[in-house]
């Protein structure tokens, strides 16, 4: 007898189905039925603005609930730092997105909204979350079942708000620090990266035995979608310029950028976002080879693709310049769901035409409709779409704390301990007669935890709940010990304090996408006249906070010990658990640290390979009290 093939005996058993069931329980409303016969059903029973809709995403600030219905939106987002109101509780996260998907619900077809956000270390727009350290830290950590956990306890504090998709993981490799997106990326070496794509079975749930690769996979209501993004070739720009063109040939980007794509697809990723950036000067928004040829056809791909933030606009330069043009090759190139994210009406309008006048086939609208439902069925939205309250307490808990610190203890990097000659400074001792804590870095939570947190772009100070460095030394240090802190301290202070030894904590500022890139890498004054002034008079430990490598030969002398923190995010007690010497230090660069800018890109294999610490270093300390 003659194999049907999977849509074919889906066919079938809808013509049984139907006859069978009338109109009293329609069939994609069974959850009985497969999601394959379930998603057919709907797609047959809906219009073109109903499918059309599911295609649009867009910001909660230009949704409410009579757009939301009378456009049959299919998806929502939160943009970086788009939250009901400053320091909203969870509770106020989870009446909004109840609103939305009440409107949503209410249409003829009663198909649920999926609502997005950028969890892209916790869930970090959220005030009072865990705030996890950043992608680049995790690679330092080597630890892919951490990174596991992080991602189970990001989909407990992201459902905790009634949000069920996240857009993570970034699975950049990152080539060239002078990209604003670099802590992003797991490491420079793809192989790290590969190995970190556990966070997806962490945010959607371990797949089952015999899972077909390609397919979308999330276990229930305690798990979120994830995101595999940007394909493909977001960390390879020349010079590391944000979205700017990746210049390699098919096989440097199948061997560096492509492999991570392979595991995220085995581990059932939902959703792929496509980046920003042009790979040989072809837009990756417009890449139909690469997108329906190589991700759906070779990979087998069959979640839904999501573009980037008004990323079909940018197809054209300047960005929004052809509307109409950005819409027909963004959705031809096989993009499922667009981030519009608020020019929703023109989007919908110059979509409906280019399928009415034919530029644009019923197949293709199809194909994306298809996998939305596809993941919507297969992640339980049709029988859970609300959220649940039971979950609120899940945000900011105490085990995601305590994992973040063990995230945070597990991802420093020490990069010297003591000059030469000298025995090593660190562990440092808890009881000394007074300590000093000095630099920009040392009592400030929105440095500590970067871009990506509460704002977009970051933010200074006490931004949301969480322990600085001068926190936490403070909680460490024995009881009769004094702790003196001093932002910018002068050179007289430091010498005539009667210090036993100095913390410096200095780095970058918050940044995130192009405002991060750099073509110097310097860190920002007074950082390094800081450390030079404390290092100078006494004894001190630098901990530098960074999102990459930057420029640290000018006070590398000067500082008896280095520790490379990159951003730790909420939980600063991390990093004193490693300096007093609870824990040892075990971190490992996921980066080349270079000598000089003017060496870059420079990744390990590379010819002209000469840094000043090579991918993998890492001095280790042993723990003392575990």
């Amino acid at each position: 007898m003659a194999l049907l093939t999977a849509p074919a005996v889906a066919a079938l058993l809808l013509l049984f189905w139907s006859a069978a069931y009338g109109d009293s329980q329609l069939p994609y409303k069974d959850p009985s039925l497969p999601v394959e016969a379930r998603v057919k059903d709907l797609l047959g029973r809906m219009t073109l603005a109903e499918k059309i809709g599911q295609m649009t995403q867009i910001e909660r600030q230009v949704a409410s609930p009579e757009v939301l219905k009378d456009n049959f939106i299919g998806s929502l987002l939160s943009g970086g730092g788009s939250v009901p109101r400053k320091q909203a509780t969870a509770a106020e996260w989870m009446a909004m997105i109840g609103d939305f998907q009440k409107a949503c619900l209410s249409t003829r077809l009663g198909i649920p909204m999926i609502y997005g956000i950028d969890a892209v270390h916790g869930h970090n727009n959220v005030y009072g979350a865990t705030i996890f350290p950043h992608n680049v830290a995790l690679g330092a950590t080597r630890d892919p079942d951490l990174v596991k956990r992080i991602g189970a306890a990001t989909a407990l504090e992201v459902r905790a708000t009634g949000i069920q998709y996240a857009f993570a993981p970034c699975i950049a490799v990152c080539r060239d620090p002078r990209w604003g997106r670099c802590y992003e990326s797991y490491s420079e070496d793809h192989k790290i990266v590969q190995a970190m794509t556990e966070l997806i079975p962490g945010l959607q749930g371990d797949v089952p035995q015999n899972f077909t690769s390609g397919m979308p996979y999330v276990a229930g209501k305690n798990k979120v979608a994830a995101c595999a993004k940007h394909f493909v070739g977001d960390g390879g720009t020349h010079d590391g310029i944000n979205e700017n063109n990746t210049i390699i040939d098919r096989q440097g980007l199948m061997s560096i950028h492509m492999p991570a794509y392979l595991d995220s697809l085995r581990k059932g990723v939902s959703t792929v976002m496509i980046s920003y950036s042009s790979w040989n000067g072809i837009k990756m928004h417009a890449n139909h080879n690469l997108i329906t040829n190589f991700l759906k056809g070779r990979l087998n791909f069959k979640g839904f693709t999501i573009s980037d933030w008004e990323g079909i606009d940018r197809i054209t330069s300047p960005a929004g310049s052809n509307y109409s043009y950005s819409v027909q090759a963004g959705i031809l190139a096989g993009i499922d769901m667009i981030m519009v994210p608020n020019n929703y009406q023109s989007f919908i309008s110059i979509l409906t035409g280019h399928v009415n006048s034919g530029v644009i086939p019923m197949s293709r609208i199809d194909d994306a409709v298809t996998r939305i439902l596809r993941v919507k069925f297969t992640m339980g939205l049709f029988e859970n779409p609300m959220p649940d309250a039971t979950m609120a307490d899940q945000l900011g808990k105490k085990e995601h704390r305590d994992l973040a610190r063990e995230a945070v203890r597990k991802s420093l990097v020490l990069l010297k301990n003591g000059k030469p000659g000298d025995a090593p400074l660190l562990p440092l001792p808890k009881k000394a007669a007074k300590i000093l804590v000095a630099g920009s870095h040392a009592d400030n939570l929105g440095y500590q935890c970067g871009g990506w947190t509460i704002e977009w772009q970051g933010d200074t100070g006490r931004i949301t709940v969480g322990t600085t460095i001068l926190d936490a030394v403070k909680a460490a240090v024995d009881p009769s010990t004094t702790v003196v802190f001093a932002e910018n301290p002068d050179a007289d202070f430091v010498k005539n304090g009667g210090f036993s030894y100095a913390i410096v904590a200095v780095g970058e500022h918050p940044y995130t996408e192009t405002k991060g890139d750099s073509m110097n890498l310097t860190i920002p004054d007074p950082g390094p006249s800081t450390i030079q002034t404390v290092c100078g008079a006494v004894r001190c430990a630098t901990v530098l906070f960074s999102g990459r490598p930057v420029v640290i030969q000018p006070f590398l002398g000067a500082t008896d010990a280095l520790v490379a923190a990159w951003l730790p995010g909420t939980e600063g007690q991390g990093v004193t658990d490693v300096l007093f010497g609870d824990y040892g230090f075990t971190g490992k660069l996921p980066r080349t640290w270079f000598k000089s800018v003017d060496q870059l890109p420079m990744n390990y294999g590379d010819a002209h390979y000469d840094p000043l610490f090579p991918l993998g270093f890492g001095l280790t300390t042993k723990g003392n009290a575990y």
